[in-house]
C-alpha cells in the first residue's frame, strides 16, 4: 500500500495551503477546508521519517464516526467525507487552546506526577496515586496551541487573565469538553475500552462555536482495554492500551524524546507494519467495524478525484 506522505494538490478555488505535522489543509474560497489526513506520524512534536500505511484513513474514519455520534452535543465543522482519508468542512477561526481532559493518571500527567508535581494546569491532584489510576473525577488540563514547537500546559486562570479566550466562550468550551468526554467514555465502554484521556479543538464561525479537527482517535486519545484493567492496576502491571503511547515508549527506549542532539531510531519495515496494525486494531475495536483497505492504485489520484467531485457539488 502506497502511504500518503505529502500532497501538493491545486484544487479549484484554492486560496491557501497549510502543512501540519500530520494533516495537509487546503482552503477553498476562504470558506471551506479540505483536510487530507496523511500517513505521517509525529511524536514529541517531531514528524518521524517513515509514513504509516492506512494511518490517515484510520484517523479520518474514526473522527468521522465520533463527530457524527456527538453532533447532538455540539455542532461540528464537517460538511462531507469524500474519501477515506479526507474531510471537507466549514472554515472556522480556531481557539488558541486545546481542551485536554483526563480521567486517569497516564502519559504526560503521570510523568509530571512522578516528578513530584501535585498541580497540573492549576488543578490539584491528590496524594497516593500511581500511574494509570482512575482520578476522583475527570480534570481539564488545557494546553496552548503552538504553531511550531511544543504545546505548553496552561491553567484556566491564565487563559482568562491573558485574554486568550473570553470567559463566556471558555466556560462553554469546558462544558462541551466534559459532555464530549462523557459520551466518548460511554461509547468506549460499549466496545470494551476505557477512554483514558483525550483532547478537543474548537473554532468559531459566524459567532457560533464548532468542534473542529479530529476526535477520539489514537492520535488525540488514549485507550485502555477494560478487561483486566483492575487486575493489572492491583499487581502494578502496565495497562494494555491502544494509543500512540506505544510509539512514544518505543522511541524513549531507543533514546529519543525529541530533545536537541537526539536522533530518531531506525524505523524498520517491521516497526512500520506493527504501528500500522495497531492503528487498524484500534479502528476495529472502537468502531466495531471491519477496516476496509482501499483497492490498490494511485492513492493521490484517488484523493484528488474525490475532492474535485465534492467541491463541484458544494
Amino acid at each position: 500500500m502506497e502511504a500518503i506522505k505529502q500532497t501538493q494538490f491545486n484544487f479549484p478555488g484554492q486560496t491557501a495551503f497549510y502543512k501540519g505535522k500530520v494533516r495537509d489543509v487546503y482552503t477553498i474560497q476562504d470558506k471551506y477546508l479540505v483536510m487530507v489526513v496523511s500517513d505521517r506520524i509525529s511524536a514529541f512534536d517531531v514528524v518521524l521519517p517513515e509514513a504509516i500505511p492506512y494511518k490517515g484513513q484510520v484517523l479520518n474514519q474514526i473522527a468521522a464516526t465520533f463527530l457524527e455520534a456527538t453532533a447532538d452535543i455540539v455542532p461540528n465543522w464537517v460538511v462531507t467525507v469524500p474519501d477515506p482519508s479526507v474531510t471537507i468542512g466549514r472554515m472556522c477561526e480556531p481557539f488558541k487552546v486545546e481542551m485536554v481532559i483526563r480521567g486517569y493518571l497516564a502519559g504526560h500527567a503521570a510523568r509530571e506526577y512522578a516528578a513530584g508535581k501535585r498541580t497540573l494546569c492549576g488543578v490539584a491532584l491528590p496524594e497516593g496515586l500511581k500511574e494509570n489510576d482512575k482520578l476522583p473525577e475527570p480534570i481539564i488540563t488545557p494546553t496552548t496551541k503552538a504553531s511550531v514547537g511544543h504545546d505548553e500546559d496552561i491553567s484556566r486562570e491564565d487563559i482568562l487573565a491573558k485574554g486568550i479566550v473570553s470567559e463566556e466562550d471558555y466556560l462553554q468550551l469546558e462544558q462541551y469538553t466534559r459532555a464530549l468526554y462523557a459520551r466518548g467514555t460511554q461509547i468506549a465502554a460499549e466496545r470494551g475500552l476505557i477512554l483514558v484521556d483525550t483532547k478537543y479543538e474548537f473554532g468559531k464561525a459566524d459567532g457560533k462555536i464548532y468542534l473542529i479537527d479530529e476526535i477520539h482517535t489514537p492520535d488525540s486519545s488514549r485507550y485502555f482495554y477494560s478487561d483486566g484493567y483492575a487486575e493489572r492496576q492491583a499487581t502494578n502491571e502496565p495497562q494494555k492500551q491502544l494509543s500512540k503511547e506505544f510509539v512514544r515508549k518505543w522511541l524513549i527506549e531507543n533514546g529519543f524524546q525529541g530533545k536537541e542532539g537526539q536522533s530518531v531510531p531506525e524505523m524498520t519495515p517491521e516497526i512500520v507494519t506493527s504501528i500500522s496494525e495497531r492503528y487498524i486494531e484500534l479502528y476495529e475495536q472502537i468502531t466495531g467495524k471491519t477496516f476496509v483497505k482501499p483497492a490498490n492504485g494511485e492513492v493521490l489520484k484517488r484523493v484528488e478525484d474525490a475532492v474535485n467531485l465534492s467541491l463541484n457539488s458544494l
